[in-house]
Order: C-alpha cells, then structure tokens, then sequence
C-alpha cells in the first residue's frame, strides 16, 4: 500500500511505500462500531446518583387507614409509585460502564479506520512537523499553508514547541501515537501523520 507523503505546500511530493496490513484492510463497519462504542463506554465515569425508598427524606406513619378510602393500599411515602418516592433501580456513582475489548480486535478496528481514511483520500503523510516557536500564530500558519482546515495531526513523539502551539486552535488536535483512538480518527476531516508514526503504527498494529 502507498500512502501519500505531501510537502509544505500541502502538495504530493511523493509515494509512501506502507504495510498492507494496517492500511490495506477492508472495511468491516460492525467491528468498527463495537470498537467505537467500548472506547466510549470505557471512558465513561459513573457520577450519578439516586436515591432508593429508604434513602428519601419520608415519614414511617402511614398515609391514610387502610380501608374504606377507596385509594390503593398505601403503607409510608416512600413508595417510587408515588411523588417524592425512591427510585426503584436507582443509579449508583459505583456503576461500571466499561466493556471488554480483546486487543485483536482493537487492532483490526483500528486498521480498519485507517485504511478506510486512505481509500477516502483522508490520510496523508509528512516528513516532519516542526515549529521554530510555541507560538499558535506560526503552527496555524503552517496548517493552514498545507491546504488544512481542521486536521487531527499524529506524531511518533510530541515535540513541545507543536503542543504549545497547537492547543488554542479548536479544529486542530495534536497526539502521539500511543494516544491515538478510533474518535478522534474518524471525528476529523483529515488526518496528517509523520513519517515516523506510521512506522510506529506499524510497529504496534501490524
């Protein structure tokens, strides 16, 4: 598979030559959603709470004689089928929300994304990406000259001067290959990686 690999300019300077493997692979769009939706539920906290009947603020004396009202029997009003009452199932902040992932599967998934971004002309590759200073006017500069809007950029090492520089721009997000994840490749119009992550994405995906 080639991939590619754009100057400056945002022009096509040349091809790529990359692995089949992890660029190549056919779209299999239920392993994609499973992978999506476990990194979602995997990153989900539980912080709600609820409270059960006897947790509500109530009074133990019954609400009315048990006969001859005509009302259904009613015992304290804490009951959840009343106003005010408790939760029958309530929600708990020790609830678990994460899903099990085997690590083949989230490898496929994520070559699976990464060569539907190659057959969509999504992906392209740079030699290096570098500025002189941290300042957010030059990598906006930069980007910009490439021909890019919003661009999710992969790099093998997160250079300091690029992480500074790129924080305050909104439709651009820098990561390292490691903090990659299948969201944010599929969320941005265009993905721009350096040569050296695609090795690295090789070296761990392949």
């Amino acid at each position: 598979m080639e991939l590619k690999l754009i100057n400056e300019q945002g022009q096509e300077a040349s091809r790529l030559q990359a692995s089949d493997v992890l660029f190549g692979r056919d779209y299999n769009e239920s392993l994609v959603h499973q992978v999506v939706v476990a990194y979602q539920a995997n990153a989900r906290s539980g912080n709600r709470a609820q409270k059960d009947r006897g947790q509500v603020s109530h009074t133990t004396k019954k609400p009315f004689r048990q006969k001859g009202t005509g009302n259904a029997r009613a015992g304290m009003s804490s009951s959840p089928l009343w106003r005010g009452g408790g939760r029958i199932f309530p929600n708990s902040p020790e609830e678990n929300f994460s899903q099990k992932l085997n690590k083949k599967m989230y490898r496929a998934g994520m070559a699976s994304i990464l060569s539907q971004l190659v057959r969509e002309d999504r992906l392209a590759v740079v030699d290096t990406l570098e500025v002189d200073a941290p300042k957010t006017k030059l990598f906006a500069q930069k980007i910009k000259g490439m021909g890019y809007d919003s661009v999710l950029v992969i790099t093998d090492a997160l250079d300091e001067n690029v992480y500074l520089a790129s924080r305050n721009l909104p439709n651009v997000l820098v990561l390292e290959v490691n903090e990659a994840d299948p969201v944010s490749l599929i969320r941005f119009p265009k993905v721009l990686m350096t040569k050296s992550a695609v090795a690295k994405f090789e070296e761990i995906l392949g």
